[in-house]
């Protein structure tokens, strides 16, 4: 992905890691304790974009984009499993990779929650703080169900891969669903930019498809695993920033947070989408910056370690 038309809204140097003969990109800004954010679909690291640059003169940011998404590479099926289990030893693998210390903090959005959650489980006593913006890390609530766009995604692969896959309907919907305030022409492409192709598409029609709703489902057991070891993390201070007007990730699902972590600090936000960070960042960022600085860890961040390429 050429980042050149890009760089006045996403001002970051790129790193990657290699996973498998896969270019694996992500960020890393700043210095001090990390704080790891992690991206949905169709979304890639730009969505953090205002936090990067909100956190970095304090904190190590690093954000990621998941394999087939945003700077990273996009292999077909025959090179890589696009499922839930593959995106979290990715994720899994980059934390140990840079050396990250015992004083992690995850900020996570839509697939990002359970990724970033299943990540954070397996060092659960490594993690200090969490941040969540409109996600989930367990399933469908009592009486929710898949919208139904997302459901003919989901399951009529004869009609959803053309839609999804040739005029890249997904990623350009979300663009004007997502949000309550309309992006900006440059903000929207942006966006879009990282899919480009039929090919460097793939990703977005996966994830959809690999959405675990009942035992059958491929990732439907780790999605259980997570749900079920939540209560591990509840102890661990957690800031969630909520878009009350997101068609997917509704009330019932804010609900289910509340439920499981009573002593989250909650904002919610009337006017603002799934891409909760467009329609409130400036407010948000500064919410984040704050919280993080109100919990801080008992133990000095590791210097970051360089490495060759």
């Amino acid at each position: 992905m050429d980042l050149s038309a890009y760089r006045h809204l996403y001002p970051f140097e790129s790193h990657w890691l290699d996973i498998q003969g896969h270019r694996y990109h992500y960020v890393d800004e700043g210095a001090g304790e990390p704080v790891i954010l992690v991206h949905g679909n169709p979304t890639w690291s730009f969505f953090f974009r205002g936090l990067i640059t909100e956190l970095r003169a304090s904190y190590r940011v690093i954000a990621v984009d998941h394999i087939g998404c945003g700077c990273s590479d996009k292999p077909g099926d025959a090179d890589y499993a696009y499922r839930l289990e593959r995106r979290v030893a990715d994720l899994d693998a980059l934390v140990e990779h840079l050396h990250l210390g015992d004083n992690l903090t995850f900020g996570v959005h839509d697939w990002g929650g359970m990724i970033g959650l299943a990540t954070a489980l397996r060092r659960a006593q490594r993690v200090k703080r969490l941040v969540i913006f409109n996600t989930a890390a367990f399933g469908l609530p009592s009486g929710t169900t898949l919208p139904f766009w997302l459901w003919i995604v989901r399951n009529l692969v004869p009609l959803a891969t053309p839609l999804v896959r040739g005029l890249n309907a997904f990623s350009y919907l979300a663009t004007r669903m997502a949000c309550v305030t309309r992006m900006s022409s440059d903000v929207s492409k942006a966006y879009r930019a990282p899919y480009d192709s039929w090919a460097n598409r793939i990703a977005t029609l996966r994830f959809v498809q690999d959405i675990p709703l009942g035992p059958g489902d491929r990732s439907y057991d780790l999605m259980r695993w997570v749900e079920d070891h939540l209560h591990r993390l509840r102890d661990v201070p957690m800031l969630i920033c909520w878009g009350e007007r997101d068609v997917v990730f509704n009330a019932a699902f804010l609900a289910g947070w509340r439920t499981r972590f009573p002593e989250a600090v909650v904002h919610t936000f009337p006017g603002a989408g799934h891409y909760v960070l467009e329609d409130a960042g400036e407010q948000i960022c500064q919410l984040v910056h704050a919280f993080l600085d109100a919990h801080p860890t008992d133990q000095a961040a590791p210097a970051p370690v360089v490495v060759a390429p």
